[in-house]
């Protein structure tokens, strides 16, 4: 366990003495208690049918999250790692005697079936799906309902506060109800989630390009123009692109549709690319496959995926382990796992203990609001009675002291913080240009992977020596920035936390081993 993860957890068994009377602040501060050194809580964003659903099949591998025509997921679900398949239900409120607290875990033709019939879904706080998969060991996937469904407010307002360390939004373009969602919730998730940990993924990158086999290409142009949207840029790290359901079929591609694929790539080039033209021309084509094969084909790749997969047949790829990696990588779902890995993964103690330090914060700001700091009781009168008795000032007192400490201490922690920031408002250096200078603080302070050759934006395989002259210029340099008596006081301040950030970086690399004269 980390320096960092043990500190908060001095931290929360302070809060747990201090709010012992208060059972519901026990009960939030004890679930984040447990959550450290635990999976992280990853959140998948987005409007309906943006394939949030379709990615977290692609990310775990297995089809356990529903996919279709029309909204499939109606309320929050948690996806985790288990010992065997199981669906529990959480209910807002204490459940009724007829109200189900597990559902059946249903497989059918390779697919988890959630049936949610039986269920009130607007009594419905969450489902809990377990899982057994190694890829939901390190991160727990919470796939949420659109952003424009009507369930959206009470949702984020209920995530935002507890349960999320990171959120993947996913949108198809930058379009209105994407930005209202941002900008609407930003504020709130960045309480604990902040820019640096949210990822904007262009979901349906196939149809850029009218889905043509360079369409991930082209997406990935429009992704990197994201990056400085003026729009776009306060609320998140970075963005990338995907094609969803490509990925999908990638990690899940079934021996059968190898052989279809493999069959229609053999057929005369100019006759396949005619049938390809158009799903109905597809479907309707005579010859090698029969229609049904070909819907299925569609359901599972889509146009853009069946085009891209026989293209790859042609060019040599000869079995079905290799056509799915390649799959994969032509998708851009390799590039979306490194970032998450780079970004989220390798952070996910700073994460969690960020958010445990938050919560406690926001307890302790409840309780001032509610103990009167002199003999004089708050004139004005509590909505709800209060039942409980109020936390002793001197131990409220005590409480925040104790997170400061920790939080000025946990230097992980702030360089979030100043990430969040930069995203919000450039640096402004005089003499230097500020959007050069701003990339490189959010590089130097871990915003591309935690990793010394990332922050330092050389090669992984540079050498000890190589990365140590690195830093010592870069250290040098933002000395000066943070020197600079014309800087303003934000510009000093990023720059004093950079030159803290490259000083623990050389800290930790090898120094050069003396050679002697005999």
């Amino acid at each position: 366990m980390s320096r960092l993860l043990d500190e908060t957890r001095g931290v929360l068994d302070h809060a747990l003495t201090v709010f012992a009377a208060d059972p519901h602040v026990v009960g939030a501060l004890t679930a984040h208690r447990a959550r450290l050194g635990g999976p992280l809580r990853m959140a998948l964003a987005g409007s309906i049918k943006t394939g949030k659903s379709t990615l977290l099949n692609a990310l775990v591998g297995e089809q356990i999250a529903p996919t279709g025509v029309g909204e499939c997921t109606r309320v929050t679900t948690h996806y985790a790692d288990g010992p065997s398949p199981r669906i529990g239900v959480t209910y807002r409120g204490a459940p009724r005697d007829d109200d189900p607290v597990e559902l059946p875990a249903l497989h059918r033709r390779g697919s988890l079936v959630i049936e949610t019939e039986r269920l009130d879904l607007a009594r419905v706080a969450a489902l809990h799906v377990d899982w057994p998969t190694q890829h939901l060991r390190d991160v727990t996937l919470i796939d949420t309902p659109g952003v424009d469904s009507a369930v959206t407010r009470s949702v984020w307002g209920e995530l935002s506060e507890d349960v999320v360390d990171c959120v993947v939004h996913l949108v198809r373009h930058l379009h209105e109800p994407d930005v209202a969602f941002l900008e609407s919730y930003g504020d709130r998730v960045a309480e604990n989630v902040g820019a640096a940990g949210t990822l904007v993924v262009l979901s349906r990158a196939d149809e850029v390009g009218g889905g043509r086999v360079d369409a991930v290409m082209a997406a990935q142009q429009v992704a990197r123009r994201y990056r400085t949207d003026p729009a776009l840029r306060p609320w998140c790290a970075t963005t990338t692109t995907v094609a969803g359901l490509v990925a999908e079929t990638a990690r899940t591609l079934r021996g059968v549709e190898f052989t279809s694929l493999r069959t229609l790539a053999r057929l005369d080039r100019a006759e396949l690319d005619a049938q390809l033209l158009t799903a109905d021309r597809f479907v309707a084509a005579r010859g090698v496959l029969p229609s049904g094969t070909r819907l299925a084909l569609l359901d599972r790749f889509g146009l853009f995926g069946v085009r891209l997969a026989t293209s790859l047949l042609r060019r040599g790829v000869d079995d079905s382990a290799a056509l799915a990696v390649e799959l994969a990588r032509r998708s851009g779902l390799d590039e979306l796992r490194d970032i998450l890995e780079q970004r989220f993964l390798a952070r996910r103690d700073v994460f969690q203990a960020r958010s445990a330090l938050l919560a406690v914060d926001r307890f302790l700001a409840r309780a001032r609001a509610e103990v009167p700091t002199t003999g004089v009781v708050p004139p004005r009168p509590s909505p709800v009675p209060r039942t409980l008795p109020p936390a002793a000032p001197a131990a409220l007192a005590s409480l925040t002291e104790h997170v400061e400490r920790v939080r000025t201490g946990a230097h992980e922690i702030v360089e979030l913080d100043v990430l969040t920031r930069l995203r919000r408002r450039p640096l402004e250096v005089p003499g230097r240009a500020g959007a050069a200078l701003t990339e490189e603080a959010e590089r130097l302070l871990g915003d591309q992977g935690a990793s010394a050759p990332a922050r330092l934006g050389v090669a992984a395989e540079t050498g000890p020596g190589e990365l140590r002259a690195v830093a010592l210029a870069a250290l040098g340099r933002w000395r000066g920035h943070a020197d600079n008596p014309l800087a303003d006081p934000d510009a000093v301040e990023t720059a004093q936390v950079v030159v803290r950030s490259l000083e623990g970086l050389l800290v930790e690399l090898p120094r050069p081993v003396a050679v002697g004269v005999g």
